[in-house]
């Protein structure tokens, strides 16, 4: 059984005990936060579309842990007129666990 749920504005395809990342959710380390905003769910082949969503299906979700992810380098230069912008960004994520489904 899988299902396709809005996380904060992004689209994922989870399963029970899955382990993923995504962007900073305001919750402490190993509270559970739920999501409603499930749009599709397959049970062994059954799948149900929501229009936009599936009323009473949402997605339970433990805080595993807050990690940076990888510094991505933002360089901008114009030949021949000295001009160099050096930048660089590392992106919040959380680390969450699916702990529950419910369709």
């Amino acid at each position: 059984m899988y299902v396709i749920v809005d996380i904060q504005g992004q689209q994922f395809k989870v399963e029970q005990d899955q382990k993923l990342f995504v962007h900073r959710i305001n919750a402490d380390q190993g509270s559970t936060v739920e999501y409603e905003k499930v749009m599709l769910v397959d049970n062994d082949g059954a799948v149900t579309v929501g229009a936009p969503t599936i009323k009473g299906a949402k997605v339970v979700l433990e805080v595993l842990s807050h990690v940076k992810g990888d510094k991505v380098i933002v360089f901008k230069k114009k030949k021949r007129k000295g001009y160099r912008k050096l930048n660089g960004h590392r992106q919040q994520f959380s680390e969450v666990k699916v702990k529950e489904i419910i369709a």
